[in-house]
């Protein structure tokens, strides 16, 4: 077992998790209106969600790695490129965090817990993420690919769970912070950029 590998892949979730997204923002919005047990409810949807992509992944590329090892490598070529794109679009992008509390509609926890689970399980971005990023990441030779898969799918939970709980406990904080400080924006974008095109050359270059 390569602990290191796995520490790699603990380091590269944390980047991703702290760096501005659709979700984390949202669970700082759902904080900073509604308080931070609502956010904590956004959190456990959207880490629950994660699981469906997990399973998918874990079942359907362990049959390909058994199957073909070409197969596995085109995989391999086709997430670093996926990961490239994304570091792309995020270059592109807007550095600017933008916080919109108006558009933030009062839910109950149990509502914002499902709207969680719907918001992850229903985007196809996650499995294709988690396709391009879990491949180069694992880290045995004895254990089979499926419960590696699991293995790394439960890091990156438990790992983005802790960040977004963070995120919704210190909601009030983090978006002080995020106000007072434009430039934070440009340097949390180009964070993103450099773990995208680092995870890319890693999986690139990482062996079955």
């Amino acid at each position: 077992m390569n602990i290191e590998t796995l520490l790699a892949f603990v380091v590269a979730t944390s980047a991703l998790a702290i760096s501005p997204g659709p979700d984390n923002i949202y669970v700082l919005m759902q904080s900073i209106v509604n308080g931070t047990k609502y956010g904590l409810a956004t959190v456990c949807g959207l880490i629950s969600g994660c699981l469906v992509h997990t399973t998918l992944v874990a079942f359907g590329v362990s049959a390909i790695i058994k199957e073909n090892d070409l197969l596995f490598f085109i995989i391999k070529c086709l997430g670093a490129a996926y990961l490239l794109y994304l570091a792309f679009k995020v270059y592109k992008s807007d550095a600017k965090v933008e916080l919109n509390d108006t558009a933030v509609p009062k839910k109950s926890m149990w509502q914002l817990f499902k709207q969680g689970v719907i918001m992850n399980v229903l985007n196809p971005k996650v499995s294709i993420f988690f396709l391009a990023f879990f491949p180069g990441f694992l880290f045995s030779e004895t254990l089979s690919s499926v419960k590696q898969f699991y293995i790394l799918g439960l890091l990156f939970m438990a790992t983005s769970f802790i960040l977004f709980s963070l995120v919704a406990i210190l909601a009030g904080s983090i978006s002080t912070y995020l106000k007072s400080h434009k430039n934070i924006g440009l340097f949390l974008k180009w964070l993103q950029i450099v773990v995208f095109v680092g995870i890319a050359i890693f999986i690139f270059f990482s062996e079955k």
